[in-house]
């Protein structure tokens, strides 16, 4: 389900038509969403709320300039796979991708981009792999904010391992920090997450934001879209 813009936007969109063409609200939406190939604005909302996207490309329609976006799930259900191949879909339309690992050295990771892509070039200017002991927000900002564009590609991998070292700022004012960062730039931000082993032991198949696993505190609301693997 790919829309030209997020849905907060189509909402900034429609409170404009209204004025500009004193029409009901209720007409503005409507006309909103037929633009964008659906028969009433409920039915957009309805699809909207229930589309799930699945693969790299699928995810990469579905996020948006200034989103934080949580992928997750259970280890070797492949979400670093997932999040490299969304990179390098992203770097395939001409856009800045950036790779900030504490789990791979760049060796590895090159190693993983090459076995998605028999084409992959490891000096492709477009993409930029960071494996540093020191990565956390400020080290990101600072890593990016002279190169970055809207709609770059910021991965984190993972969350839970940017609070650390004791010296950094909590993963709470951290977050906040790349929220920020991302509303301002308008670029976008996914965080590879763990989930609780609990959730081994339920009889669910897939996760949901109470599986992800917090050694310390985090408002997961945060982040504006989630995604499970």
């Amino acid at each position: 389900m790919k829309l030209t813009s997020p849905i907060h936007i189509l909402k900034m969109q429609a409170k404009r038509l209204k004025r500009t063409q004193s029409i009901s609200m209720v007409a503005a939406f409507d006309q909103i969403a037929q633009a964008e190939g659906y028969g009433s604005w409920s039915l957009l909302q309805a699809k909207a709320k229930a589309y799930k996207p699945k693969t790299a490309d699928e995810i990469l329609d579905y996020i948006y300039a200034g989103d934080l976006v949580l992928l997750a799930a259970r280890p070797g259900l492949g979400k670093t796979k997932m999040a490299l191949e969304i990179l390098l879909k992203a770097i395939g339309q001409n856009r800045l991708g950036f790779f900030f690992s504490f789990e791979y050295t760049k060796s590895e990771t090159i190693a993983k981009l090459k076995a998605l892509d028999d084409n992959f070039n490891p000096d492709n200017p477009l993409l930029k792999l960071d494996c540093s002991d020191q990565i956390s927000a400020q080290y990101i900002i600072n890593a990016t904010q002279n190169v970055l564009v809207k709609d770059s590609l910021i991965v984190v991998d993972y969350l839970q391992l940017l609070d650390q070292q004791r010296e950094k700022p909590t993963l709470q004012q951290q977050v906040e920090d790349l929220k920020t960062y991302a509303k301002q730039t308008g670029c976008i931000l996914i965080f590879i997450s763990q989930i609780d082993r609990k959730f081994e032991q339920d009889d669910r198949q897939m996760p949901n934001l109470d599986d992800i696993r917090l050694p310390n505190p985090l408002d997961l609301s945060l982040f504006n879209k989630c995604i499970f693997v």
